[in-house]
């Protein structure tokens, strides 16, 4: 068949170890701290709703953030005002306004002076709160000037993004009657949505490690010559589709990786997220159709020998036109509607069967190479999230992950699912290669064991998938202690993973082994023993 495994995997496998490692977390800017604070200049960043009104209808939400100063927020919207919203004149809110503010929260616009001042000049003319509008799709810290520690403002005071602030000019250019609640509910300490993505990531790594027990049937088990088992499930007569790592390839993925990462961040834009989605939509389709088609041809033996001879495509069996066809159609079907709520399920769909194709796919030879990977990919990881706004003055790979330098698009290389019990919604999200680098070394955990029978306690596969469960688990400790900030997964993955397992190693001896393991080697000689 012409829809080569090789020709479109490697290819598509390069692209993704590049972009995949983003940080893991919510596309939030911050976590809602306890409302405790009473120095006026000391109040804790919160979360803020924006609720809108339009004449007299209630519309949609918008996220804000609450600044050092100012009065706090209630926590629901009983004890919140609704009041109509009011553009100040100058729209910079720096000097007093010639629209009378008097019971209304006042709209203003970022620049020309500092946010302390605006929200004077708003309380000054008689506004009840006053909402500053950036002039970026972010949302800004707002604190006092100077390290001041007091203020005079007794009024809310709150910043919302620039396409939260379109919203608002839309409806107030319109002429209709825009009001406004503000309020600041207070954030679980842990979202269901955290638990269905750990279930997902791990989940993931364990099918692509079982992939052979799921697709060999009784039949293969029973005439296969070698208990060696591929990576995720290929059988010996694919070993020509496997992409060996090397230690060499490790290094150059280090630095490939950091300047093509650099290119996205200067240069993303709307038409380079596309060229992202068509790629990923093609590593997609080929990952969906590869699971298909090996699990339908591991039930049915003789669904796949009817065949047709098609341009461009070769000879290609019935079976795997249909499925092409289908799986074609539901990744133009994902990218058309990207942007509908629903969207994140196509997204995981077609993101976990590529990633179990990539795991069959590549795979570790041993331990050595592993580490060379693992650590390189762990120093890459914790530089670009941590380390580079020193260099930056942004975290580069959180940057590139919410898509800041894209209007707000973000890279689909991620599984994502949405904040069910979070009143600022949202979505909680982990990058590819958080989990493709642990699960090419859980695999080969699993090939190990598989070559030299060892049982469930005496094996290394059971360690590893519990030590990335825990790893996991570590990360989403991380983000809740850092307020929801993004994290390095792998800071947290390859200690639990890699360094469990020569651990392990070390203390059954074993390490050697491990070392300088030779899955090739070992087929043959197994191959020889039968034969003897």
């Amino acid at each position: 068949m012409a829809f080569s495994r090789r020709l479109i995997g490697v290819s598509i496998l390069s692209c993704l170890l590049l972009l995949s490692s983003t940080a893991t977390g919510d596309d939030d800017i911050s976590r809602a701290a306890p409302a405790n604070a009473s120095s006026s200049c000391n109040n804790p960043y919160r979360m803020v709703l924006v609720k809108l009104w339009i004449d007299g209808a209630e519309h949609e939400s918008i996220g804000g953030l609450s600044a050092a100063f100012g009065s706090l927020l209630s926590t629901d919207t009983k004890n919140a005002p609704r009041l109509p919203a009011t553009y100040t004149k100058p729209l910079n809110g720096c000097s007093s306004s010639s629209f009378k503010l008097s019971g209304s929260i006042a709209l203003a616009l970022r620049g020309q002076c500092d946010f302390l001042t605006k929200a004077m000049v708003a309380q000054a003319g008689g506004a009840a709160g006053i909402v500053l509008i950036n002039d970026q799709e972010d949302l800004v810290e707002m604190a006092c000037p100077n390290n001041s520690t007091v203020s005079n403002v007794t009024i809310p005071v709150v910043t919302i993004s620039k396409a939260g602030g379109d919203v608002i000019d839309k409806y107030i250019s319109a002429g209709k009657k825009v009001e406004i609640m503000l309020y600041s509910p207070d954030r679980p300490i842990v979202d269901y949505s955290a638990m269905f993505i750990w279930m997902m990531a791990v989940g993931t790594i364990f099918c692509a490690s079982f992939w052979s027990e799921f697709t060999t049937s009784k039949e293969n088990d029973f005439n296969e010559q070698s208990p060696e088992v591929i990576a995720g499930g290929s059988r010996e007569e694919d070993d020509k589709e496997i992409l060996n790592i090397t230690t060499k390839s490790a290094f150059v993925f280090v630095i490939t990786a950091s300047t093509f990462l650099l290119l996205l961040y200067f240069f993303m834009s709307s038409w380079f997220v596309w060229l992202l989605i068509i790629l990923f939509a093609i590593g997609g389709v080929e990952g969906m159709h590869s699971c298909i088609i090996s699990l339908v041809s591991s039930k049915c033996k003789d669904c796949g020998r009817k065949k047709l001879n098609l341009p461009l495509l070769g000879e290609i069996s019935v079976l795997s036109l249909v499925v092409l066809i289908l799986c074609v159609a539901f990744a133009i079907s994902w990218a058309a509607t990207r942007k509908a709520s629903y969207s994140w399920i196509g997204q995981d769909i077609l993101g976990i069967c590529l990633m179990i194709t990539v795991l069959q796919l590549a795979q570790l030879p041993n331990i050595k190479v592993a580490t060379v990977l693992l650590c390189c990919a762990f120093l890459y990881d914790i530089f670009w999230v941590f380390l580079s706004p020193a260099i930056f003055h942004d975290s580069v790979m959180i940057a590139v992950a919410r898509g800041d330098k894209a209007g707000g698009e973000s890279i689909p290389m991620l599984l994502r699912i949405p904040r069910v019990s979070d009143p600022y919604g949202g979505y909680d999200m982990i990058g590819f290669g958080d989990i493709l680098f642990p699960g090419l070394l859980v695999c080969f955990a699993f090939r190990f064991d598989k070559a030299r029978k060892k049982n469930v306690l005496n094996g290394y596969y059971i360690w590893m998938i519990v030590g990335y469960g825990i790893g996991l688990l570590f990360t989403f400790l991380g983000m809740y202690l850092m307020n929801g900030h993004g994290q390095p997964a792998l800071l947290y993955l390859v200690p639990c993973t890699l360094g469990v397992y020569v651990l392990l190693g070390l203390l059954r001896g074993e390490l050697k082994d491990l070392w300088n393991y030779d899955s090739e080697s070992t087929r043959v000689a197994d191959s020889l023993l039968e034969d003897a």
